[in-house]
């Protein structure tokens, strides 16, 4: 028996978008470490006189303000990969509670399905008794033995159901073939517990600040601007040095050092540069306003889809199962005592088995709702 977290446990070890975000994260550190550098410096070798030759060096630095602004947009990829993958283990989270509810609601269908049948299977071997002895006519004979024969069907159309649930859930977990059972039934009673009112609010800041799409929206935000300072730093004026040779062989000073400065003369470039950083700063907020919106919209969307699931819930767990099940002992009471028809019994058993049903499509309704808000919420 596989518990959800277990399931989840095991997803998050081989899910292969973790490994993605988690090589992605690495690949950003390295290159934060690499954040100083340097143009590759210059070996020269010349002539000063023209009577022989002699080697020297140069070396170009950037104003010293790139390399500061290098370190900080470093520094801020690798924490823009850390949300990236925060959004890829959150996802991974919902896959595997929805399949895991999947296979719970198949389970409880095949359940609740093999119920029906092996009740259809003993009215249609008494209905044949029956027949044979002359109580019954043919066409109840035939009308009992169609309905067993399409409970029959329902059951084996609901163990394929499981038997793919299982599969689906299995290949988030690596175990694509694994014979995978989850735990409590969904149909007993109280098995759903409804969270108090105040569990399921509203959206506000506070709820929504560890949605990992709205950090990974306002990081990258914070990373857009540090290139933008980046791509403003790199228009102003470097420095060279340099240690070459510039005197006679015999001059008691064979090397002697050399300073300048590089000038950004061509201004069009930089220009440009800054314009596009800047221009992606301004994408950057966008995307940070609409990925607000969606969220709060999915947000509202997923209380609305609580509320109504959970109030179909309470009414099942109140008085829907209770009365299904009253429907089917007392049926069988009676149609055993001869006081209700054969037509009667079959119309009564379907009516407390389509209770049971739309009482799992409301648990299916409400779990995914709640599973939603969670995601919503980075849980």
């Amino acid at each position: 028996m596989l518990s959800l977290d277990s399931a989840l446990a095991g997803a998050l070890r081989v899910s292969p978008a973790l490994r993605q975000s988690g090589a992605e994260q690495r690949e950003q550190e390295a290159l934060r470490r690499g954040a100083f550098s340097l143009i590759n410096p210059g070996v020269i070798v010349e002539s000063p006189t023209g009577a022989f030759y002699t080697l020297g060096a140069q070396q170009t630095f950037e104003f010293p303000t790139v390399y500061t602004r290098q370190a900080q947009v470093g520094r801020a990829q690798v924490t823009l990969a850390q949300r990236n993958q925060q959004i890829s283990r959150n996802t991974v989270q919902r896959e595997v509670r929805l399949s895991y509810l999947a296979l719970q609601i198949a389970e409880a269908q095949q359940r609740q399905l093999a119920s029906q049948d092996s009740l259809l299977r003993t009215l249609a071997a008494a209905s044949e008794r029956l027949y044979n002895a002359g109580e019954v006519d043919y066409l109840q004979r035939v009308s009992t033995e169609a309905e067993s024969r399409q409970a029959a069907n329902r059951l084996q159309q609901a163990t394929a159901d499981r038997r793919a649930a299982q599969a689906r859930l299995g290949l988030l977990l690596g175990q694509p073939t694994a014979e995978l059972a989850t735990g409590p039934d969904l149909m007993a009673l109280g098995t759903v517990v409804l969270p108090p009112t105040n569990a399921v609010a509203p959206p506000d800041s506070a709820q929504l600040q560890a949605n990992p799409q709205l950090a990974f929206a306002l990081q990258n935000i914070e990373v857009s601007r540090l290139n933008l300072r980046l791509a403003r730093a790199r228009a102003l004026p470097g420095v060279v040095l340099g240690y070459q040779n510039q005197g006679e062989r015999d001059s008691p000073v064979r090397n002697r050092f050399q300073a300048g400065l590089s000038l950004p003369l061509y201004f069009w470039t930089y220009r440009s540069q800054v314009q596009a950083a800047d221009a992606r700063l301004q994408a950057s907020l966008a995307q940070r306003a609409a990925t607000t919106l969606e969220v709060s919209r999915e947000y509202q969307q997923a209380l609305a889809d609580v509320a109504k699931f959970e109030a179909s819930v309470r009414y099942f767990q109140q008085t829907g199962l209770p009365q299904s099940r009253t429907i089917v002992s007392t049926a069988q009471r009676l149609f055993r005592a001869g006081e209700v028809s054969y037509y009667l019994f079959v119309q009564s058993v379907n009516q407390a088995f389509q209770i049971r049903t739309d009482y799992l499509d409301a648990v299916r309704g409400y779990q995914e709702a709640l599973i939603q808000l969670n995601f919503l919420r980075g849980q």
